[in-house]
């Protein structure tokens, strides 16, 4: 009885040897049935038009979010970042316009009012600049990083302009 149970195991063990060795000779083979791994996904122009405002090239970032905002003119982020980019190339009115633009879709974009208020500022329109700092009190009673951002630009002017 014990060797038809060694002959039994014996038996097993060689077949599961070649079932093994097949499938791992099948996972190596370059067959065209087998699925591929696709590749990763490039990153699209508005991710890269991100990057490009975070790495401060606005040029860059001015033709990516066009892009953005031609395929998809609803887009108040891309809109936003057009703006900014707009803002920091000294494109005041161009500037204005994208932010505007971003407004008119979302009229409680912070980033949106944030910097548009950073433009009055830099355009020397106080008066403007405090709206959107009442704006962004409105749309963050509790407090925000963009109303704080701002209320730090509005005391630096106002601070600046005492001085002379």
């Amino acid at each position: 009885m014990k060797r038809h149970v060694r002959a039994f195991l014996k038996e097993f063990v060689f077949g599961l040897a070649l079932v093994c060795a097949s499938a791992a000779m099948a996972a190596g083979s370059s067959s065209s049935s087998r699925p591929r791994t696709p590749a990763p996904a490039q990153p699209s122009a508005y991710e890269l038009g991100v990057q490009a405002v975070q790495s401060r090239d606005y040029a860059r970032a001015l033709s990516l979010m066009q892009k953005v905002v031609d395929s998809d003119p609803r887009n108040a982020d891309a809109w936003n970042y057009l703006g900014f980019s707009q803002r920091n190339l000294r494109r005041f009115d161009a500037a204005l316009a994208a932010y505007q633009k971003a407004l008119a879709i979302d009229p409680g974009h912070r980033g949106a009012n944030e910097y548009l208020g950073e433009l009055y500022l830099q355009t020397g329109d106080l008066a403007k600049a405090q709206g959107r700092l009442e704006k962004l009190g409105s749309l963050c009673p509790s407090g925000c990083k963009e109303l704080d951002d701002l209320k730090k630009a509005v005391r630096a002017f106002e601070a600046a302009h005492r001085k002379g």
